[in-house]
Parts: C-alpha cells; structure tokens; sequence
C-alpha cells in the first residue's frame, strides 16, 4: 500500500544493473525504482518517486540493516540483523543484460540462523498505471502481465494474491538454518521462453560474467572502490556503448527548488569522461565501448550533435510531467530539454576520448573519420554561443572553448604528423587566443565567459586535460583563485548562484572535488591532491555509491543516483594518484 515503504535518504540505498536497466534496493529489502525494458522506458516498481509498484523480502522480526557489494560486482548482500538471528539475502539482476527481459535474482541465506520474512511482489507498469493482470500459479511459478510487459515469478509457490484484482502478491516466507531460498523474476517485453532460468545457473554466470568484467585495478591508490566505480560504470553501460547517467530520475538537488532532473541518457560528455578514466589505467573494454557509441554519434550527426541521446542512440523526449507525488522535495518529472541545447564542449570531450583510445592503439578507420568530424563541427561552430558544462543559457563559455582546444591538441599529438594535425594545433592557438582576449580576468585567471568574470568549476577541466602545459601562469591562477572563493574544508562547488554561502545555493558537487584532486596532482601538489581525494571519495554510503550532490551540513547525498561522472573522475584519481602525472 503507499506509504509501506517510505522513501529513504539516498545513502541507503544499492544499485542492481545489468547494463540495460538498473533497480534502487532500500533498506527493507524494496526495490523501489526499476524502468523496464530498458533505462528509459517506464518504471515497473517506481515508489520512490511517489507511484506504485514494489518488489520488498523483509523480516518480519525488528532488525537493522547492513549490506555490501561482493567486490568487483553489483551482487549485493543485503545483512539483517534481528530479534531472532542474523541472515542475508544476496540480490543481483542478472548479467549481462538481455535488452529485452530483466531477471531479478534473490536469494535468501539462513546461516546461522533461521529466516522468516515477509514477500511482496506488486509489479505497475509505466509508472505506477500498468497493474498486475490475471495472476495465475502452475507449478509453484507464477505468470502475468502489467501494461505491454510480461512477467514470471519462480519461488513464490505459497503466494496469495491481494486485493479485488488480484493486483499484489503476498507471501510469509521461512527459511531454515543452513538453507537458502532463490526467487527468480522475469519482465520482458517479448514471450517469456517456454521454461522459466534456473536459479544457480543464472547466479554462476552472474557471477562469472562480473568477474570478467572489472579488471584488477592493483596498480591504483584505492583498488577495491576503483573496482567497485568501474562496476557501476560497467552496469551503467548498455550493449550500444552508451553509459546513462545515472539510473533515476526527478531526485532532487535542492528540496523545493526544482533542480530536479531525469538522467536516464547517455550524455556525450559524461560518456567521455569515463572512457578518459578508463584510459588512464588500461584499455579495459568500457574505452572501446565508450569510443564506439561516441563514433557512431558522431559520424551519424556531425556539426548537429547532441549533447545527450537515449541509450539505444535515439533522440530523447522533451522534458514532461508523470503527475506523482516525487521523491520528498521534488518533482516527477521524465524526458530531458539538454538534447534541444547546442554544447560545444562535447565535440572537445569527443576528441580527447579519441585521443586516449588511439594512444592505446584502439582507433579504428570509423574513430579517426569521427575526429575529424569534431574537429571540423569545432572550426565551424566555436564562435557559436553554447550552453556549457552545466547546460545554462548561451554564451561564449571560456570552459567550452578551452575543452575544445585541449581535445584538438591531444588528438595532434596523438595522430600522424600530417597538415590535418597541423590545422588542428592552429584551431586550438585561435580558441585560446580568442578566450584569452576576452575571458582572461584582469588577475591573470580565467573567467567564466567575456561577461562574467566569476570563477567555475568547469574552468578546472581544461588544466587537468592539458589545454595549456601544466607550468601556464593562467593554470596556477585559476586553480589558487577557485580553492581560495569556491571551496570549503576540502568541498568544491560548481559557481557561486547568488549571495547565499555556498552551501546554501547548492550541495558540494563531487566531480568539481575529484577535479581538484587531478589539478593539484597535475600541479605537482601531491599532498594536497591526496587530500581532495579522500575528503571526496567519502561523501557516499554504505553501497559505496556517489550522487552528484553532497549536502555538506546535513552530511547526506543529493542528485540523481548514482551519477556516472561522479565514479568516473573517483576512478581515474584513483589511478593517477598513483604514478607521476603523464607516466
């Protein structure tokens, strides 16, 4: 019923993900938020953001709650400890993803003690309006519908359906000592297979299919939570290469203030930022895959990219309301205005992932046709007002142009002396010239655009990335200039709004700190770098996962979750960190 499993702070909850969809696990063993088939179709469980439909295993007896991911996986084991012992229920969807049917694994572990819990199953389609049909058991399993999606329940052969349709099944489960009890859930969008999967052979090649997954990553300052940030990554990532955002929508960034946001694209920039992680360690398969989603964009659209599609490579909806309650402080709102917007940026981003892949020797003819695609979009569009970064009304932003810039010089150096790489390094003297004529502050820092010569945490990236060499005077002064006006006790914010503090116009934005932490290392301040590092990679929860946001008074995550640039640059610290800066 609504209400039962009321919406938690956003540290409690677990990220299940198959690279095709992503479910939020809470506390009490809900899953709360599942779009099915794919990121961004409808949600089937969705009351976290105040519809209906929920997944719940809880015990019955009064309990606390723990859990942890297996490392190197998103298998997560959610602990209880109660009034009558202590157990676990293990819980993945299981990889990889088929497109068109999500598998939902649960399995209950009574060791050492017994289990007894309370099972609820109440599958709605499309938001809360799509309701369980016709429900029916054979053989301990069970079949049904909700909207266009197909389901089947193995495990619940003691289920009751509930109410005057039957819309809900309910079920009082116990599991003895040293037992345990799967549950296996289908919802698909196709005719179920004849048979329903096993369950220990789903969780073998769940498992083994992680373990091939996510690389060691021995060679980095914080190995088990680089590994744990290339798993989201990882589960983030659909077939097509395409990596959303995050898994949620509409949660969000300050209560009441309607920074509320669906994330469940792929956006070009994000995207290449965590192939450019990625690249820093090795050529894991999240570079190629990232290369090859941004190549056929490019190719595809040209000087008309956009900076966000869905992840199957199509157009996102404009921005719509679903009519539910939303997550406490926040609206419902689905679709995203960010792919009618013109962001200059990401032809920059797009050039320095291609960069990195052919330093590892992973360009192919189709990647080197899709640079000079950007670098040709970049000539034609730069003079262009653009809107940025953080996708704010047009202007020449100084942080788009010096992206630009450093992506052309990049894919120079990385490509063959020719007269094409030539034209590229002109391009990139021309963007500085222009943005140092007209975004330099008189102190010798750069600005956030030629009429506004506030600071921006975006102006970070083009330092980290190599727009200027690391000793430019104008890197030193933009850096020294942000830490001193935009940061507190080891905190960055994205700009200053208005005249609030800082922490009251918006949370600590975790990529801007992980940003800090590369600038500092590519300065050659390693202590301070280290502690930019730690202070940030603690702003998560007990699942190890970051929102964009941290709320640094109420020491609670804000934003969409998990946010996919955030584990990115917590990767790639990890791993630059570790070694001289360019070893």
């Amino acid at each position: 019923m609504p209400g039962e499993f009321p919406p938690q702070p956003l540290d409690r909850y677990a990220l299940l993900a198959d690279g095709e969809r992503g479910a939020m696990v809470g506390p009490f063993g809900d899953v709360t938020w599942m779009c099915a088939p794919r990121w961004d179709s409808g949600a089937v469980f969705s009351t976290l953001i105040g519809g209906r439909g929920v997944y719940a295993v809880t015990p019955v007896a009064r309990h606390v709650w723990g859990g942890r991911y297996e490392e190197g996986s998103l298998i997560w084991r959610t602990r209880w400890i109660t009034e009558e012992g202590v157990f676990e229920c293990r819980e993945a969807l299981a990889f990889p993803g088929d497109p068109h049917c999500a598998v939902i694994l649960r399995r209950i572990i009574a060791s050492p003690d017994r289990a007894r819990l309370a099972v609820v199953l109440e599958p709605r389609a499309d938001f809360g309006q799509g309701p369980l049909r016709a429900p029916h058991e054979h053989d301990g399993v069970w079949t049904g519908a909700a909207g266009e999606l197909r389901m089947r329940w193995s495990g619940g052969a003691n289920a009751r359906p509930e109410g005057p349709e039957g819309h809900r099944l309910t079920m009082d489960l116990t599991v003895e000592p040293g037992t345990h009890h799967d549950l296996v859930l289908e919802i698909s969008d196709r005719e179920l297979p004849p048979r329903p999967p096993e369950a220990a052979r789903c969780w073998a090649e769940t498992e083994t299919a992680w373990e091939r997954a996510v690389p060691r990553l021995q060679g980095t300052v914080a190995p088990r939570d680089a590994r744990q940030s290339y798993a989201v990554l990882r589960g983030l990532t659909a077939r097509s290469g395409g990596m959303v955002a995050a898994a949620t929508t509409s949660l969000p960034e300050r209560a009441g203030e309607d920074r509320n946001y669906d994330y469940r694209y792929v956006w070009i920039r994000d995207l290449c930022i965590a192939g450019q992680a990625v690249a820093a360690d090795e050529a894991h398969p999240l570079l190629d895959d990232a290369v090859r989603f941004a190549t056929a964009r490019l190719l595809d659209d040209g000087p008309g990219l956009a900076p966000v599609y869905t992840a199957e490579g199509r157009d996102v909806p404009g921005q719509h309301r679903l009519e539910l309650p939303g997550y406490p402080g926040g609206h419902d709102l689905v679709g995203n205005r960010g792919g009618e917007q013109f962001q200059l940026d990401a032809f920059g981003e797009a050039l320095l992932l291609l960069a990195a892949a052919a330093r590892h020797d992973r360009l192919d003819d189709d990647g080197r046709r899709a640079a000079e695609t950007a670098a040709q979009a970049i000539d034609r569009r730069w003079r262009e007002p653009d809107s940025g970064m953080w996708e704010l009304s047009p202007r020449h932003w100084a942080h788009s142009r010096l992206i630009c810039a450093a992506g052309l010089r990049a894919m120079a150096r990385a490509g063959p002396s020719t007269v094409r790489t030539a034209r590229w390094t002109e391009l990139a003297d021309a963007l500085i010239a222009d943005t140092a004529a007209h975004s330099l502050h008189p102190s010798g820092r750069w600005q956030r655009s030629p009429g506004d010569p506030g600071l921006d945490g975006a102006l970070l990236m083009p330092l980290v990335r190599g727009a200027l060499p690391a000793d430019d005077p104008r890197n030193a002064a933009t850096l020294r200039a942000y830490t001193r006006r935009l940061t507190d006790d080891h905190f960055a914010y994205r700009f200053r709004h208005d005249g609030r503090p800082l922490n009251e116009a918006e949370g600590a934005f975790l990529l801007c700190g992980f940003a800090v932490a590369l600038a500092q290392h590519r300065q050659g301040h390693e202590v301070e770098a280290y502690r930019w590092f730690e202070r940030n990679r603690a702003a998560c929860g007990p699942a190890g996962l970051y929102s964009e946001e941290y709320d640094v008074g109420l020491r609670q995550m804000r934003g969409n979750l998990p946010q996919a640039f955030v584990h990115a640059l917590m990767l790639e610290c990890a791993v630059r960190l570790n070694r001289p800066w360019g070893a």
